[in-house]
């Protein structure tokens, strides 16, 4: 670890942003050490939030904490791993408040290591997102050379049963896929909300109002982050749990979906947890960041007593001609379902205009 710093200082210099990975984490496993790894070489400092709030009780001890053993990991790398004293574990007692003053979810546990950040930089990452380590250096050296850069959001994959596997919807192609994750960080900045997050500069101003580096932009340098939401079974149990409580309103049919569209592919085409839009499954045909690697192999070798999921099913469709023929029109469908909806929007729009334009598609 001590090797691989000191050369990406020498890479770039002694003077590169100084940069502070914020992460919230509740049943983390198998990913925690694995991220940690990952992000250490790059790291000013590592804060690291653990606990659930109010609505997670379902998969909480009963002091809030994980139940998968996602702390003993944690205070184990610390001890064992953490060889420059960057890691910091912020732990309470009891269960985190859900929402802050204003009623913006999760935003406490995010303001909780904001608030003690020491960098240049404030790197929003949860715990199963992960960058390739050559990102990783570019973004650090872009920071480096245009240091008025204030915020930067990543476009995703989404991974699904196994890395071998992402997911692709309509709802992710109209914006979903891309997160904010990078933000200037200074005296008198303020982490304003995690849903989605937003940073304010002294004077109250949003940073991707400022110098902001689009999704679309990352999408072009072919930067992306590697996003494994929905890699385990174990992910999806307890996620499914945890949103249900948190949001009925928007989630009550996610125990419905995770059972007919998870666990088995009862509908392949509604495979993302955003059930309510159309998608499908992908081969993968890139590369994944180390650690993933190493995880993976870790698990397959035994190493890491962890379920995966069979992908038996999966193949049996990416093999099917009529599903990828389906997939095809359903990437056509979703710029003409887009479209429509527009329309039906404008309400005071004449008649005959909208004659028009109904005929236009």
């Amino acid at each position: 670890m001590q090797k691989v710093n000191n050369q990406f200082k020498d890479l770039i210099g002694s003077r590169f942003p100084k940069i502070t990975f914020g992460i919230i984490v509740l049943n983390g496993e198998p990913f925690t050490r694995y991220c940690l790894r990952s992000i250490y070489p790059y790291a000013h400092e590592i804060i690291v939030v653990e606990g659930g709030h109010e609505d997670a009780k379902s998969v909480c001890t009963t002091d809030g904490h994980s139940i998968d053993g996602t702390l003993e990991s944690l205070y184990k790398f610390k001890e064992e791993e953490d060889t420059e004293n960057k890691l910091t574990i912020v732990v309470r007692e009891g269960f985190w408040p859900k929402k802050d003053e204003l009623g913006n979810d999760r935003t406490p546990q995010s303001r909780a290591y904001a608030e003690i950040a020491t960098g240049d930089y404030l790197w929003q990452i949860d715990i199963d997102e992960f960058y390739k380590e050559d990102d990783m250096k570019k973004i650090i050296q872009m920071l480096k050379n245009e240091p008025d850069i204030t915020a930067i959001t990543f476009p995703t994959y989404t991974f699904w049963g196994d890395i071998k596997y992402t997911t692709d919807s309509w709802i992710l192609r109209r914006g979903e896929k891309y997160y904010h994750r990078l933000f200037k960080w200074s005296k008198g900045y303020k982490y304003l909300t995690h849903e989605p997050p937003t940073i304010i500069d002294e004077s109250g101003i949003d940073l991707r109002k400022k110098h902001w580096v689009s999704g679309k932009k990352m999408l072009k340098m072919n930067i992306y982050m590697y996003h494994y939401s929905l890699l385990f079974p174990w992910q999806v149990k307890q996620k499914v749990s945890v949103y249900q409580d948190e949001k009925p309103k928007y989630y009550s049919g996610l125990t419905q979906w995770a059972e007919n569209n998870y666990f088995k592919l009862g509908n392949p085409y509604r495979v993302h947890n955003l059930y309510l839009f159309p998608s499908w499954l992908e081969r993968f045909r890139g590369e994944h960041p180390k650690e993933v690697i190493h995880m993976m192999s870790d698990i397959k070798k035994g190493k890491i007593d962890f379920e995966l999921r069979r992908t038996d099913d999966i193949e049996s469709f990416l093999d099917s001609r009529y599903y990828r023929l389906r997939i095809f029109f359903l990437k056509i469908q979703d710029p003409l379902s887009q479209f429509t909806f527009q329309v039906k929007r404008i309400k005071n729009i004449p008649n005959r205009v909208r004659k028009i334009l109904k005929k236009s598609y």
